[in-house]
């Protein structure tokens, strides 16, 4: 089966839609219905009994190596993308933006194709010190970096710091004045721009945490505040970042307008033109046949010209341009793998179909609403289809890893599901729920697979979990006997 290279544009595939009834059957193709291109990664194919391949490896082979559930990532596919932006701006910087997805392989990987890293705490600093990663090329983030954070950051060389409140100005500026250093950094700015996007996930709008409002003046007053403080702060740039999963490009456009306008009256107000404009990431993907995102190389030439069209229109040298693609890059390069564990049909409502993991390795579908599609994949399966809703394991009824997906009809305990694009914002926000262990990351390529991040245990659960039965001070509680206490 061939496929586009990364980030190329394809034309979206239809989608099928959920029908008008809930677990109804319809008639659909098994082995021989294709993989959605822009959904699945690069290198996955099916084999003629409905096994899917992900780096030539066949899932029901990686499911016995390494159990379930667990996140397959495509290496080839994610560097091909990691190529993609780099190749997009020459001349820039890409930032892959850790927060999506952060190990130390990926950590490598990045440094590898030559991009730059985004980093937002101090533990996500910590992975890329771990690995030896250029500090020159780190962006640190973040709405509430604290005091020990910045005093690392700074002592280990980060290339930017993006300040976020007046607060952190002068937190920077003491820092760095101590460390005898001049820090550069970029301020946030928050360009009242609408993203069309999930409320949790839009951040341009004026009603939110994030950066300096541009419409209140609090920008321009934070560009006063950091040059007046030119002996520690060295300002290179401004950022802005308006939302994520954004599938045009007219809120970037009204974005690098409004940017623009600030780099003219930073000029105009302070004599300086500043050299770097970072207008963030945000760049949406397909989960589903009905999303149609961007080609990069399409991004990448709709940014160059409306920045270029705005600064000459103000009379300004067009600045160094920064992107931070995080789940435009890695999201879809990972599968989830599950195995289901029970069907459970109920007549004229639904069909629940239960899998192994659940909310604690996508909280995404309780907390957007988020939607996916879901496939058997270790087998044929029936022709006969039914729209059921893909659920896990947890107490929660909001448990749903996607609604309304075409499953076979006869899909049964023991078959292998994959859910695909889930590479961004699932193992980094998965949690221990019910004391589950978080599912492994392995890595394919090239016929060979290998874990990057392991399966978490119960005694690795149970490291974290202090017993307090011999507490010198009897805090297991009156009558209570040894070995009782938390039971």
């Amino acid at each position: 089966m061939s496929r586009p290279p990364a980030g190329a544009a394809v034309p979206a595939m239809p989608s099928d839609g959920p029908p008008a009834a809930r677990g109804s059957a319809i008639a659909r193709p098994s082995v021989g219905a294709p993989l959605e291109e822009q959904v699945w990664p690069a290198t996955a194919t099916l084999d003629d009994d409905g096994v899917l391949r992900l780096g030539g490896l066949r899932v029901d082979e990686l499911a016995d190596r390494f159990g379930t559930p667990t996140f397959l990532l495509d290496e080839d596919d994610f560097r091909a993308r990691a190529r993609a932006w780099r190749a997009g701006f020459p001349d820039g910087d890409v930032y892959y933006a850790g927060k999506a997805f952060l190990c130390r392989a990926v950590a490598r990987w990045v440094a590898q194709e030559g991009l730059s890293l985004d980093v937002c705490t101090g533990g996500e600093l910590a992975v890329a010190a771990s690995v030896g990663f250029p500090p020159e090329r780190l962006l640190f983030h973040g709405n509430n970096k604290s005091v020990e954070e910045l005093s690392r950051a700074v002592a280990h060389g980060v290339g930017r710091i993006v300040l976020d409140s007046f607060v952190e100005i002068d937190r920077l500026a003491g820092i760095a004045r101590a460390a005898g250093i001049r820090q550069r950094v970029l301020i946030r700015v928050t360009p009242g721009v609408e993203a069309h996007t999930h409320e949790y996930i839009a951040t341009g709008q004026e009603d939110q945490k994030f950066g300096f409002s541009l419409a209140s003046g609090a920008a321009t007053a934070a560009v006063g505040q950091v040059l007046g403080a030119a002996d520690a702060l060295e300002l290179v740039g401004l950022h802005a970042h308006i939302g994520s999963q954004i599938f045009d490009t007219a809120g970037f456009g009204l974005a690098a307008h409004r940017m623009v306008g600030l780099l003219v009256t930073v000029r105009d107000e302070h004599g300086v033109e500043l050299p770097e404009l970072d207008l963030g990431g945000g760049l949406g993907i397909a989960y589903t046949g009905e999303d149609a995102p961007l080609a990069v190389e399409e991004v990448a030439d709709r940014l160059h010209t409306i920045v270029g069209k705005e600064c000459a229109g103000a009379g300004l040298a067009v600045p160094r341009l920064a992107v931070e693609p995080g789940r435009a890059m890695v999201g879809p390069t990972t599968v989830t793998l599950y195995r289901v564990g029970t069907v459970k049909e109920l007549p004229g409502l639904r069909t629940y179909v239960s899998v192994d993991g659940g909310m604690s390795d996508n909280i995404r579908t309780a907390l957007y609403d988020a939607r996916y599609t879901a496939r058997l994949v270790s087998r044929p399966g029936s022709a006969e289809h039914h729209v059921v809703t893909l659920v896990g394991r947890h107490c929660e009824s909001g448990d749903v890893v996607a609604h309304d997906v075409p499953l076979p009809a006869d899909v049964a305990p023991g078959d292998l599901v994959a859910v695909p694009a889930t590479g961004a914002y699932h193992r980094s926000m998965a949690s221990n729920y019910n004391h589950v262990g978080r599912p492994p990351v392995v890595a394919v390529r090239a016929g060979a697979a290998r874990v990057i991040v392991r399966r978490e245990t119960e005694d690795d659960l149970l490291r974290l979990d202090v017993d307090d039965v011999d507490d010198v001070d009897g805090a297991a509680g009156e009558g209570s006997k040894p070995g009782e206490a938390g039971r």
